[in-house]
């Protein structure tokens, strides 16, 4: 399953002229938000948690929360992201992989997720 998403940096920012520090805290816990030096990092992070939903199918909602995705950066500053056990087990997850890159005015993300699920669609017409 694969998920993608664009943002527009300046959302972003608007945001954060709006609401300050607690902007981030809507979409972000304390450790993500260590982790955002720029503004463009913040709307990766956006873009990142919501490809993420769309990888599983669900979109941000109901059944996946920004706080049931949670983006880290490994030893060589590369993200990558973890989930709620909860998700884990009723997806049925097996892997994972994140790539965010920002140029310019745009942040964009994409997320895959292999899965054991069935999903039922048929592969052929």
């Amino acid at each position: 399953m694969i998920g993608i998403d664009i943002v527009k940096i300046s959302r972003i920012e608007r945001m954060i002229e709006r609401f300050g520090d607690r902007a981030l805290e809507k979409f972000l816990d304390q450790d993500e938000i260590s982790l955002v030096k720029k503004t463009e990092t913040a709307a990766g992070f956006f873009a990142a948690k919501e490809a993420v939903s769309k990888a599983l199918g669900v979109g941000i909602g109901k059944e996946c929360s920004f706080f049931d995705i949670k983006i880290h950066k490994d030893s060589n500053n590369a993200p990558y992201f973890t989930l709620k056990k909860s998700l884990v087990e009723k997806f049925r997850i097996t892997k994972t992989s994140l790539s965010i890159s920002h140029e310019k005015e745009f942040a964009i993300a994409i997320a895959s997720i292999t899965s054991l699920k069935d999903d039922k669609k048929p592969l052929w017409h």
